[in-house]
C-alpha cells in the first residue's frame, strides 16, 4: 500500500476497513496490503450525523500501528472539527468533512488546514445538491461522492449520483481527486471510473470474500475500458 495515493493519478482502490474483523485487525489489514489494495479507508461514525456507530481514534491508532499505509478518515460526524485533533495524531493521514454538517464549508476546510491536516477532503450525501461543495473545492485535495445513505456497509449503489461525479470532476485541478464510496463492487466499479472517479472505497466486496486478492485483482480489471 501507498503512503501517498496523490502521487498517482492512476485509478486507486480504498479498502474500507468497516467490513474487516476487528478481532484480527492487523492480519485484516496485512492481507489486504499483500492483496494489492493502495490504501485504507476509515469510517468514523458518531450515532449522531448518521445512525451508527462505528470506531473513533482509538482504532485508528491501532490501524496506524499494523501499517505505513495512507489512512483516509472520513469523518461521518456532526463536529468533525472539534474532533480532528484526536483523529490527527492518532494518525490519520487525511480527514474529509461532510458539507451537511458545516454551516461554512469553506471555513471548515481552513480549521482543519490550521491543524496542520495535510489532506483535507469534503464530501456530500446522495440527496445533497452538487452545488454546496462548490465553494469549498478550492480549499480541499479530494471530493467524496457518496453513493448510498451513509451509515452502514452493504447498501445498494445509487446510480443517480454519478452525473455528480461527472460535474465535479470538470471543476477539479489535476493535483485534486475525485472518491466514491458506498455499494462499489465489480458490478458497479466501471461505471464510477467512466464518471470520473480516482479513488474507490471499497468495504465488503474485498473483506467479505474469502480470496481478498482475487477480489482485488476482479476489482482493477472491471476499471479497464
Amino acid at each position: 500500500m501507498t503512503s501517498n495515493p496523490f502521487a498517482s493519478t492512476a485509478p486507486q482502490i480504498a479498502a474500507s476497513i468497516l467490513s474487516a474483523d476487528f478481532a484480527q485487525l492487523e492480519s485484516e489489514i496485512d492481507e489486504v496490503d499483500r492483496g494489492g489494495a493502495d490504501f485504507l479507508h476509515l469510517d468514523i461514525m458518531d450515532g449522531h450525523f448518521v445512525p451508527n456507530i462505528s470506531f473513533g481514534p482509538a482504532i485508528t491508532a491501532a490501524t496506524r500501528r499494523s501499517t505505513a499505509a495512507f489512512l483516509d478518515a472520513h469523518l461521518m460526524i456532526t463536529d468533525p472539527v472539534r474532533y480532528a485533533p484526536a483523529f490527527l495524531k492518532a494518525g490519520a493521514s487525511a480527514l474529509t468533512f461532510h458539507v451537511e454538517v458545516a454551516k461554512d464549508p469553506v471555513a471548515a476546510a481552513q480549521e482543519l488546514r490550521q491543524l496542520r491536516c495535510k489532506h483535507v477532503g469534503i464530501t456530500l450525501n446522495p440527496a445533497t445538491p452538487v452545488e454546496s461543495i462548490y465553494p469549498a473545492l478550492d480549499h480541499v485535495d479530494h471530493v467524496l461522492v457518496m453513493s448510498v445513505v451513509p451509515g452502514f456497509s452493504g447498501q445498494k449503489f445509487m446510480p443517480e449520483v454519478l452525473p455528480k461525479c461527472e460535474a465535479i470532476k470538470k471543476r477539479l485541478r489535476p493535483s485534486q481527486r475525485l472518491e466514491i464510496d458506498g455499494g462499489i463492487h465489480a458490478d458497479t466499479i466501471r461505471l464510477a471510473r467512466d464518471a470520473g472517479v480516482d479513488w474507490f472505497v471499497v468495504a465488503s466486496a474485498i473483506f467479505d470474500q474469502k480470496d481478498r486478492a482475487a477480489a482485488i485483482a476482479t476489482l482493477r480489471s472491471r476499471m479497464r475500458p
